[in-house]
């Protein structure tokens, strides 16, 4: 009986300890270099306790993907863009918020608790929002030839080796610009028009394919492509380190602005603690830190006065009323995602 008591101790310590340290984690799905990843983990766990964990995707599609194939029941948090909210809330793969858990929620931006995809934040908080557009050399392309996207498209303008952005929406929408289309165009010579333009570019010699942003713009800091199309602030945080080398611009015919928003998978295991994360995230000081590391725009009116005034200045970080008129939410398509999805595998396979 003794020996079966001590048994039974042993187990319920063993187990005990998992269900323990478990309950202490936070594990975390978010795009890479999205936060100051040695760093903030450590923050908040000297803040809260709470041990965090980072997984790292590259696209929303691979997010998604990996949410369908079990990820929903791994995570505890992940960091959407605005278009694919729509799909994450109508499969279920997202939980509704406990607002209680969440004072600092005020903090947000008026326009940022009323998004289109999920008024009255439901679902998601604001993370970070910013634009895309094309980081350069200023040793190789002139200021002046990078204001329009005809550097990459137009085959006499050839700005030497670049990168298209390996990203659906951004790139589909970005060559309907250029083509003088809608930036959400479901017309499907529209389409056709923007998915032959995307291949043709692709053929040529001085084009290194599709990139994410990240593997763009670090190809441009090497040196290995004078031109990428890339996330702001992932250019920004390159360029604060070689501004006399380096550029970003949007360029005239226009891009995407997007919001990303923090939103806890509808099976994680631990959701108290994913509370916790938002809500730190959504404290002032917290959240400048987040965007003073990253460069990118911060919902959060509360943490302005935190932020660097180069950054607001700037307006590859903050753009000017005249670019903001040229940027386009990406709307969810609904059932003519199909479409797109189709003009994409072919801009992609051919």
């Amino acid at each position: 009986m003794k020996k079966l008591i001590f048994v039974l101790l042993a187990l319920s310590i063993v187990f005990g300890g998992t269900v323990f340290a478990a309950e202490k984690e936070l594990k975390i799905f978010i795009w890479s270099e999205y936060m100051d990843e040695e760093n903030m983990p450590k923050d908040f766990e000297k803040a809260t306790g709470i041990k965090v964990r980072l997984d790292l995707y590259e696209s929303n599609e691979d997010m998604m993907a990996k949410l369908q194939a079990g990820g929903v029941s791994q995570y505890d948090l992940i960091v959407p863009s605005d278009y694919i909210m729509p799909s994450l809330i109508n499969l279920k793969l997202i939980q509704a918020l406990d607002h209680s858990k969440i004072p600092n929620l005020k903090n947000l931006g008026t326009k940022f608790q009323q998004t289109t995809f999920d008024p009255g934040n439901k679902y998601s908080v604001g993370y970070q929002w910013g634009t895309v557009g094309l980081m350069y050399r200023k040793d190789r392309i002139k200021a002046e030839d990078a204001k329009s996207w005809a550097i990459v498209f137009d085959p006499k303008k050839d700005p030497g080796p670049f990168a298209l952005i390996d990203s659906v929406r951004e790139m589909m929408g970005i060559a309907l610009l250029y083509l003088g289309y809608d930036f959400n165009s479901i017309v499907p010579k529209e389409l056709k028009a923007a998915s032959d333009l995307l291949v043709q570019t692709k053929k040529r010699q001085s084009c290194l394919g599709f990139k994410g942003g990240v593997g763009g713009k670090n190809d441009v800091v090497a040196g290995a492509a004078s031109a990428a199309i890339v996330y702001n602030g992932d250019a920004i945080q390159a360029i604060a380190e070689d501004p006399e080398k380096l550029g970003f611009v949007v360029p005239k015919e226009g891009s995407e602005v997007w919001l990303d928003s923090m939103c806890i998978p509808a099976k994680a295991p631990n959701p108290d603690n994913a509370h916790k994360w938002i809500n730190w995230i959504l404290d002032p000081k917290v959240n400048a830190s987040l965007s003073n590391y990253n460069h990118f725009a911060t919902p959060n009116d509360a943490a302005k006065p935190y932020l660097n005034k180069e950054d607001l200045a700037n307006p590859g970080v903050w753009p000017p009323p005249e670019v903001m008129e040229t940027l386009f939410f990406t709307k969810d398509l609904g059932k003519d995602n199909r479409i797109m999805d189709e003009a994409w595998t072919r801009a992609k396979s051919h």
